[in-house]
């Protein structure tokens, strides 16, 4: 028999009761993303998936529904039908969130009418497909008082959030350098292999993907995870975009020069195309007294470097990390823990929120973080474009 400590049965809720009543916009059969929120949500155990609009095809949607026991009548053809019946529910019965997992095209006007209706939100980044929708959420935000999380998903990691409070302490000294990169080779066999196909891809499309492909998927997970870990904001980037392949629109591929200040400057890597890769995100934040490494590939390791010291590796569920590690983890040492329960993590931040419980700064990602990465995006592209120069963000 599998024995749990007490202490880590106590990280999520287990309790039936007052779960939070939450939708979802996509995510409909063969998504993965919809069904890692779903997962995720199970995991925290703080909400009830109780109806949404799961796909653009009705039939699909009702498919979906049946199959995940949901009331025939709470799925929605549109989210204006969503939004019009749940409002008509009692307030016990109705809706509270909904989790927006769509193309990136239709996160900005979905979440404009959810939260002008007065739905709490966590959505898939990146938030918006400019930097003027991103401000003007965060300003409807700021405006309904509403919670909103974007699933910057990497941040609910245990060694992610030890990796925060450990820079936070100055246990680093000054900080010199900051590397990430973020390499994947899954788009190969669409845009190499037999019967390559570049048009049916939606990430590969501008119309739904936005300005970027690579740095709007994948590297901008780097840039908030330098931004969350260190808490210094990124100040100019210089970036080469590659498409890689003649008849692609947007980069596959990317290399971004960073800095901080004067003195700190740093580098983010990210691809689609490289042959063998997988999830392979990095980040090494460098200090003149200690360093700290981590990859999303192992996930449950910290690596802290010393040139006086031996080198000393941080794991979830010892006594030695702090507080905000410890509660992120649900088993006790040695069982390892993946992106589930980082997406988990996140629900149960976001759920504090919606109760006006008490949470730390951190358990999720905001919609300022996703303004943030709205910039990111458009200044690298801009950089590009402008024959590589620096360009604020």
């Amino acid at each position: 028999m599998l024995h749990i400590e007490k202490r880590n049965l106590l990280n999520y809720n287990f309790t039936e009761m007052n779960k939070i009543k939450y939708g979802m916009i996509g995510g409909g059969i063969g998504a993965f993303i919809g069904d890692a929120h779903r997962r995720a949500s199970r995991i925290c155990n703080d909400f009830e998936l109780v109806g949404g609009v799961f796909d653009v095809d009705y039939e699909k949607s009702k498919q979906f529904a049946k199959k995940e026991g949901i009331a025939a009548d709470r799925c929605y053809k549109s989210v204006d039908a969503l939004i019009k019946a749940e409002k008509a529910l009692p307030a016990d019965k109705r809706m509270q969130a909904v989790s927006i997992v769509t193309p990136n095209a239709l996160h900005y006007p979905f979440a404009k009418a959810l939260l002008n209706a007065g739905f709490h939100l966590v959505c898939e980044k990146p938030m918006t497909m400019t930097v003027k929708e991103a401000v003007e959420l965060e300003k409807l935000v700021e405006k309904t008082k509403l919670t909103f999380a974007l699933t910057h998903t990497y941040t609910g990691y245990p060694m992610v959030r030890q990796m925060r409070d450990i820079i936070a302490s100055g246990a680093l000294g000054t900080i010199q350098r900051i590397d990430a990169q973020y390499y994947q080779g899954w788009i190969n066999s669409i845009i190499h292999g037999t019967g390559s196909r570049i048009t049916g891809v939606w990430r590969l499309d501008p119309k739904h993907a936005g300005a970027s492909s690579c740095m709007g998927d994948i590297g901008v997970h780097a840039f908030n995870l330098i931004e969350y870990t260190t808490g210094i904001e990124i100040k100019e980037v210089l970036s080469d975009l590659n498409p890689v392949k003649d008849g692609i629109k947007l980069d596959l591929d990317g290399t971004v020069l960073v800095r901080f200040n004067k003195k700190l400057k740093g580098v983010i890597r990210a691809s689609q195309v490289c042959g063998g890769e997988e999830n392979n995100l990095t980040i090494a934040v460098y200090g003149s007294k200690a360093s700290l490494k981590w990859g999303q590939e192992n996930p449950n390791y910290l690596t802290m470097l010393s040139d006086t010291e031996p080198t000393k590796v941080f794991k979830p569920a010892h006594g030695y990390n702090d507080k905000f590690a410890e509660s992120s983890h649900t088993m006790p040492p040695g069982h390892p823990e993946g992106i589930y329960e980082a997406l988990a993590n996140i629900y149960k931040g976001t759920a504090k929120s919606i109760r006006k419980e008490k949470f730390t700064p951190g358990e999720f990602p905001t919609v300022h973080d996703g303004v943030r990465g709205m910039k990111f995006i458009h200044a690298v592209v801009e950089s590009n474009k402008g024959g590589n120069k620096w360009v604020k963000l």
